[in-house]
């Protein structure tokens, strides 16, 4: 500290108080204690808190307060705890002098320990030298480092049955005097984790917390591992040293050791896992075996064994049945059907294995003797030209549940004959074969038939009855034997009728209607025609592009003019369309009041001659057409431009539509509009003035303003003031204001000479009223006689964003607060004193989200009366 009768600038040093953690270094007022001449600034040094095995340096001052010179020979202290440090003795001091004198503590035992150093002077005067001694006493409290123990020391879990946890508890605590902190924990060993520790985690001395062990054993068989924990001991005590920066520590690791042993529990498994017993006839019955067998490692014992399904039975298991590891039991599932059927069930081992319920599942398909079926059941040929002959085939199916062997199959009836069986062959359940039976008549007339299977199936003879009918045959005609379209237009299509008729003693069948030409199909064209009978068909044009066009329908059947030729003839015409050379028009952003056109172009891209007869515009107001005069027509290929135009009359996005009708292929065409009215942006700053009052000359004053755009959006791309003394903060050029949006900015006011200042700042922007300015006014006041400097150390806390200081004119308060903004750093200047007043002073420190801290230590001064 500054002699206070010769500085008017007086500096004091604060231990601001971090904002959550430990409280800050005592700043109180030193009292001075004096022997004779030589005075002692401190009585007492108290050391604090200091760790056994570490070392504290405290400093004292010695101040000669007499008008004679004072020599300080030697000094001592009579505890080995203490020591004199930086020993530079002997020392003169001249009237009015002061020397530091420091004393180290280097305990080495935990307790409190209070030492006396006493100090040999001489005083000097003109006519006598005076010996005498001066002293003080030093103070501290020793403790131990922290240390980190584990109870218990080592974890043992026993055997644990594999897929299971099992959690024991351990206590972390601290056996030092100070506090340690654990940083990392790892686990090594399969199957062994720890839960419910938060790292990295602090323990003051003699704190301690519980934390959780697991092991879940993956596999069966011992697993052992170790838990290490790495902890730091803090090297500092308690004294309120070290709280600026990080704490000084030693490293350290306890080792802890895990052990367990996996069980694998007992488990049935069957082999095999299903069982099928495939076909069984009705009436009978099929045996299969399985075996139970322990795949565990502990014993099993089934209590309870349970069938389901009709049919089924188990035998060979007498319950209780204990197995052994490793042990086996076979027993035997047997299925006896009474019903035909497919039939699925179980049987259910219940035991105290780790699968508890054990299901095999069972099926099997109960059967009945084979017997033949035919489908059809019988064949009917119906009529049949005579000279030609015609094939129908049926299918023999065994619906039994055993196998059929055919032996006999024969054919009976006039004209009719069999193929496909290859006798004797055999038919499985289910299985079926095919054969054929020809119908070939001689004469006109009705036959009938037989076909006879015989086999060993439960029907041994199967009959399947035959029908037919021969007939004469028949002969097609056309009418008309030509069909001509004329013209039609590309797009659509024209049809006309035909008519078929047969002319001859038999039923005609029309197998094909095959057509040439471009453009020619046909429909409804009739399957079978009987004797004397007529039908009628379409045939349809629909050209795909213009020009003359010819071909035919082909008729095929089995008449006796097997083709009938119809020839065909068209002409294709292409149908006009207009198209435009844009779909949408968009007009993007018109000022209001104002306008824009675009062009469009009409274009008929058909073949034939179209006239537009309307066009109507619709949605939003603002658009209008100019130079189309309608009726309009449009030769083939022809085209026509017409302007459209948009005048907003109001802000906004606006669309519409043009609508043409015409007679054109595409009557309505449709053309999309849009574009948007907007009016200019206008920029104010609130408030027009700022007021900074008075500020000393060289210090700096902030104050905000707001920026705010309406109307439209609003680009600022420059800002400048008049005089160099206020300037422009917070922002960056160019930025944009949204419409209806506001932005902060700072301006600062640092005066360079004494008297009123005033300015002018311009904001160049994009709005219709740029620049846009604000006026600027201030007093330069020049420094005060008296000032107090301020500084202190940072808070510890990472969240500080800022400190406050506070002042009061008794000692405790209450206090005011005299900065007007929070201070960032950690100096402050009050230029608010008054001669021969006497101040306190205390700080705190706030976070992020406003939350502030309690008062730091008091420090006072007295401001000098010049």
């Amino acid at each position: 500290m500054k002699d206070l009768g010769r500085f008017k600038t007086i500096t004091l040093l604060l231990a601001l108080a971090a904002t959550f953690g430990c409280q800050g270094l005592s700043a109180t007022q030193p009292t001075v204690s004096q022997s004779g001449n030589l005075s002692i600034a401190a009585p007492n040094l108290n050391f604090g808190t200091v760790l056994v095995g570490h070392s504290e340096v405290l400093t004292n001052t010695l101040l000669n307060t007499s008008d004679s010179r004072i020599t300080v020979l030697r000094a001592a202290v009579d505890k080995s705890d203490f020591s004199i440090a930086g020993d530079k003795l002997p020392v003169t001091l001249a009237p009015g002098d002061s020397v530091p004198f420091s004393v180290a503590y280097n305990p080495r035992a935990h307790g409190k320990s209070t030492g006396t150093v006493a100090l040999d002077t001489t005083t000097a005067t003109s006519t006598t030298i005076a010996s005498a001694s001066t002293t003080f006493t030093a103070s501290g409290n020793a403790v131990n480092p922290g240390q980190l123990t584990v109870t218990p020391s080592s974890i043992t879990f026993g055997s644990v049955p594999v897929g299971t946890t099992q959690t024991q508890s351990a206590t972390l605590a601290n056996s030092g005097g100070s506090s340690l902190t654990i940083s990392q924990a790892t686990v090594n060993g399969n199957g062994f984790t720890l839960s419910g520790l938060t790292m990295p985690l602090t323990l003051g001395a003699g704190q301690s917390v519980v934390v959780n062990v697991s092991f879940t054993p993956p596999a069966g068989g011992p697993d052992s591992g170790s838990i290490a924990l790495a902890f730091v001991v803090s090297t500092q005590g308690h004294n309120g040293k070290g709280h600026g920066g990080g704490l000084a520590g030693t490293n350290s690791t306890v080792m802890v050791p895990v052990s367990g042993t996996g069980m694998t529990a007992g488990q049935l498994v069957a082999t095999p896992a299903s069982v099928s017993l495939g076909n069984v006839q009705v009436g009978t019955n099929q045996t299969q075996q399985v075996t139970i067998t322990n795949s565990g490692g502990t014993i099993v014992t089934i209590s309870q064994a349970t069938t389901i399904g009709t049919g089924f039975s188990a035998s060979g298991l007498a319950l209780p049945l204990t197995l052994a590891a490793g042990q086996s039991q076979s027993f035997n599932v047997t299925f006896a059907p009474q019903v035909a059927g497919t039939v699925s069930g179980s049987i259910s081992l219940a035991s105290d294995a780790t699968n508890p319920t054990l299901s095999i599942l069972l099926s099997a398909t109960a059967v009945t003797p084979g017997s033949l079926v035919s489908n059809p059941s019988s064949l009917s040929f119906g009529n049949v030209q005579t000279g030609t002959s015609q094939t129908l085939s049926a299918t023999l199916t065994n619906s039994g549940g055993t196998s059929v062997t055919i032996s006999q199959a024969s054919a009976s009836g006039s004209g009719y004959t069999l193929s496909g069986l290859s006798l004797p062959t055999t038919l499985s359940a289910g299985q079926s074969k095919t054969f054929s039976v020809q119908f070939a008549p001689q004469t006109s007339g009705s036959v009938s038939g037989n076909v006879a299977i015989t086999s060993d199936a439960s029907n041994p003879t199967l009959n399947v009855p035959l029908s037919g009918s021969g007939v004469t045959p028949g002969t097609l005609g056309a009418s008309p034997s030509s069909l001509s379209f004329g013209t039609v237009l590309v797009g659509n299509n024209s049809s006309l009728q035909e008519t078929l008729t047969n002319t001859g003693g038999s039923s005609v069948t029309i197998s094909q209607a095959n057509v040439s030409g471009s453009g020619f199909s046909v429909s409804g064209v009739p399957a079978t025609l009987a004797a004397g009978q007529s039908a009628n068909f379409n045939v349809t044009f629909a050209p795909q592009s213009s020009g003359a066009v010819t071909g035919s329908v082909s008729i095929v059947s089995n008449a006796s003019n097997s083709t009938l030729k119809i020839t065909l003839s068209g002409t294709g015409a292409t149908p006009g369309i207009l198209s435009a050379s844009s779909q949408t028009l968009s007009f993007g952003s018109v000022q209001v009041n104002g306008s824009a056109t675009q062009s469009e172009t009409l274009t008929n891209t058909g073949g034939t001659t179209i006239t537009v007869s309307q066009a109507n515009v619709s949605g939003g107001s603002g658009f209008s057409i100019t130079g189309l005069n309608l009726p309009l027509t449009l030769i083939a290929g022809q085209s026509f431009t017409f302007g459209t135009t948009f005048a907003p009359t109001a802000a906004g996005s606006v669309t519409g539509t043009i609508s043409l009708t015409s007679d054109a292929s595409n009557s309505t065409l449709t053309i999309s509009l849009s574009g948007t009215g907007t009016v200019p942006g206008q920029l104010s700053v609130s408030p027009s003035t700022l007021d900074f009052s008075s500020v000393v000359i060289g210090q700096s004053k902030n104050m905000t303003a707001t920026l705010s755009a309406t109307g439209s959006n609003v680009t600022v791309s420059s800002a400048s003031a008049s005089t160099s003394e206020f300037t422009l903060s917070g922002v960056s050029f160019p930025f944009t204001i949204t419409a209806g949006q506001s932005k902060a900015i700072t301006v600062t006011f640092t005066p360079q000479s004494s008297g009123t200042a005033s300015a002018t700042i311009s904001f160049a922007s994009s709005a219709s009223n740029s620049p846009t300015s604000e006026s600027l006014t201030g007093n330069g006041t020049a420094p005060p006689p008296h000032n107090v400097d301020l500084s202190w150390a940072a808070s510890s806390s990472t969240d500080v964003v800022g400190y406050n200081v506070y002042r009061a004119t008794v000692s405790g308060g209450p206090f005011t607060k005299i900065n007007t903004a929070l201070n960032a750093t950690t100096a402050f200047v009050d230029n608010s004193v008054q001669a021969g007043q006497t101040y306190y002073y205390v700080t705190t420190a706030v976070d992020g989200t406003g939350l502030e801290s309690g008062y730091s230590n008091q420090v006072k001064t007295i401001i000098p009366t010049p």
